[in-house]
């Protein structure tokens, strides 16, 4: 296949490596996408709250940890926040769960330079998000992605999420991309039950097929999906990986009885753009600040008492003041 060297721009001949069972990463379970706390006036990353809710997640049995991606508000870091919130992530962890750093950017050079930067910084592998607002086409999205896994330094994880990118990767794209040794596996966060059977025909021993939607996840796992990227499970973290587990078992009475449990949190972590809600409902529960970056806002007040009302029912707000 030629392929151009996104350094110099020259067309050279490169044929994608063929995989190999070796030591791949495993990504299973419930992965939680971190949020990222800021201090107050949003002017500094709050490493002191981050750290504690990464601590809530190795507690929890969270199994991989995502920094810096959207719910990370990955696109306001600037680049030594990114790297040091990598960094510090990986310390924390210790080795326990891998980390991945959110390193896809609008250009294919840029997402190069951002997952070395992640490598450099210790993260296990990248998720990589398809370019936004430039819209390749499907070809572009192959060769774009097939470039980073060739010089990014680290193995990726391809991310589709389009009514964020405006850019939808097919499956038929992606059943290109599944045999390359540095592509470990895909977050769909297309709710479609036919889109993710579509992908589930490429899973493989070294390529997962993990949900990037909360409320459909119980289902896509229940049909041979790895595990969820989660956005609630920086709120829940002990009962995403729960209902990871069951959906996981074909136990669907203890699955649907967790999914029902948690359907109103998964409701309220959407009622304004994510990460608006969640940043909110980890104040309430103890972890930083409720403040996003611009132009992203503060929970409105409207919304506010929907969310307390979630938080309590699940128990939360007691479990907060009681460890406070």
């Amino acid at each position: 296949m030629a392929s151009m060297d996104f350094r110099t721009g020259s067309a050279y001949h490169r044929e994608p490596p063929p995989r190999t069972p070796n030591d791949t990463l495993k990504l299973s379970g419930s992965i939680c996408a971190l949020a990222t706390p800021f201090t107050a006036d949003a002017s500094a990353l709050d490493l002191d709250a981050f750290g504690r809710l990464i601590d809530h997640q190795l507690e929890g049995g969270t199994r991989a940890l995502v920094v810096a991606g959207s719910t990370g508000e990955g696109a306001a870091l600037e680049s030594d926040e990114f790297v040091e919130l990598v960094a510090f992530a990986v310390q924390r962890a210790g080795g326990r769960i891998p980390v991945l750093a959110g390193s896809g950017l609008q250009s294919t050079a840029k997402t190069v330079a951002q997952t070395r930067r992640a490598a450099a910084a210790g993260a296990a592998a990248a998720l990589v998000v398809t370019p936004a607002y430039v819209r390749p086409t499907q070809e572009g999205l192959y060769r774009h992605f097939s470039e980073v896994a060739a010089h990014g330094g680290l193995p990726i994880l391809l991310y589709n999420v389009p009514t964020r990118s405006a850019c939808d990767l097919l499956p038929e794209t992606v059943a290109r991309l599944c045999s390359n040794a540095g592509i470990i596996g895909i977050k769909e966060a297309v709710a479609d039950a036919g889109r993710m059977q579509a992908l589930l025909a490429l899973r493989g021993t070294d390529f997962a097929i993990l949900s990037g939607d909360d409320p459909t996840c119980s289902r896509a796992i229940a049909a041979g999906a790895d595990g969820v990227i989660s956005v609630a499970a920086n709120v829940v973290p002990a009962q995403m990986q729960a209902l990871c587990e069951r959906a996981a078992a074909a136990d669907a009475v203890a699955a649907q009885a967790l999914d029902r449990r948690l359907a109103p949190l998964f409701e309220v972590l959407g009622i304004e753009p994510n990460p608006i809600p969640l940043k909110w409902c980890l104040h309430r529960i103890g972890f930083g600040e409720a403040v996003p970056r611009l132009p992203l806002t503060s929970l409105s007040v409207a919304r506010q008492a929907q969310a307390e009302t979630v938080l309590a029912a699940l128990g939360l707000l007691e479990a907060a003041r009681a460890t406070g």
